[in-house]
């Protein structure tokens, strides 16, 4: 019979990961800002012509190509840190498959 998924039962690890998980999006959202105007100054030195399309194109997909890899990357981290993986990795009844 299929079981619920188990609750990490520290919650005060939980709390602390998710402390974490905010703080480093709020340094990834930063970083996608620099990271937006460097591709806006790399365009522009480069010769191209900047049509209002091509800036709000740059802008929203550096912008958001930034913050899909890090929340992905640092939700990962979240799980491992928050002791979802723990709880998740036990197993009760471990059958023999020789």
């Amino acid at each position: 019979m299929p079981r619920h998924d188990p609750i990490p039962p520290d919650l005060e690890r939980t709390a602390l990961a998710w402390a974490r998980y905010k703080a480093l999006m709020s340094w990834m959202i930063a970083a996608a800002v620099i990271a937006v105007l460097l591709a806006l100054l790399y365009l522009n030195l480069s010769g191209t012509m900047l049509g209002v399309h091509m800036v709000i194109a740059t802008i929203a997909g550096v912008f958001f190509t930034v913050l899909l890899g890090t929340a992905l990357m640092g939700l990962a981290y979240f799980s491992s840190h928050s002791g979802h993986d723990d709880a998740a990795n036990t197993h009760e009844d471990e059958h023999d498959l020789r």
